[in-house]
Parts: structure tokens; sequence; C-alpha cells
């Protein structure tokens, strides 16, 4: 299992727009793009960092994973996302190390990327994703 690198810290936010006069107008961060993910219902900005980026999460429906996160957490860190070789192989290494998986198999993102999440549960209360660059 090789992580390569930290991909991206996602936060949950009410309202990117309000999120940004942070992260791009007082800390300078470059936006460099919003998508919505309709199956997540989410809208997600991206600030790269370096080689890493920030990822800011607003939910676009009531019902949705994320709006029941913010009723009962608040905005803040929600996740770190890891960037592995092989995503199907770390989390294999992870099952037999006992680790709980929200997802055994990648799920396959709008770019093509694979990506997984670990149950928080099994990692010190931290929600962790793993990616794979298609």
């Amino acid at each position: 299992m090789a992580v390569k690198k930290i991909h991206h810290v996602g936060i949950v936010v009410q309202d990117i727009e309000v999120a940004l006069k942070v992260y791009r107008d007082a800390l300078g961060l470059e936006l460099t793009k919003v998508e919505s993910v309709p199956e997540q219902a989410v809208k997600i900005a991206f600030l790269p960092t370096g080689e890493s980026k920030i990822e800011l999460v607003e939910p676009t429906a009531d019902d949705s994973g994320i709006a029941r996160y913010l009723a009962k957490r608040g905005e803040g860190i929600h996740h770190i996302c890891l960037e592995v070789e092989d995503i199907k192989g770390t989390l294999a290494q992870m099952a037999v190390q006992g680790m709980k998986l929200i997802d055994e198999t990648p799920r396959l993102g709008v770019d093509g990327q694979k990506y997984a999440f670990v149950n928080p549960r099994s990692a010190h209360g931290v929600l962790i994703e793993l990616y794979e660059k298609p």
C-alpha cells in the first residue's frame, strides 16, 4: 500500500460563497473549479494548496448525507483524502487489517478517478477517503 500524498482535505460548509471569503479572499487561495455532484447531492469547490487541495463541500439537498452531517456536527473538516497507487489493493489490505470500509469496492468519479471511504470508527474518528488517479 503506497500513499502518495494528501490529495485534499474536505470541509463541509453551509454556503460555498460565504466560505470563499475565508479561503479565497482572506487566504488568497485560487478557486480553480466548482462542480455539482448530483448523486451525492453536493456542490464542491476546489482550491489548490501546493500539491494538495482544500475541497469545500456544500449540501444541495436537505436529506443528503452531507446535510445530515452539517446539521449534526456543523461546519468543519469532514474528511482527509489520501492519494494511493492502487486503491483496490489498499482496500484489500485495510480489510485484512480489520478496518471497517464504507466502500469495499471503489466508486468512479466524474473525471474517471476511483475513490472509496473508510469508516471513521476504524480511523480514530477520521473519515478517510482513498483516491486513485485515472
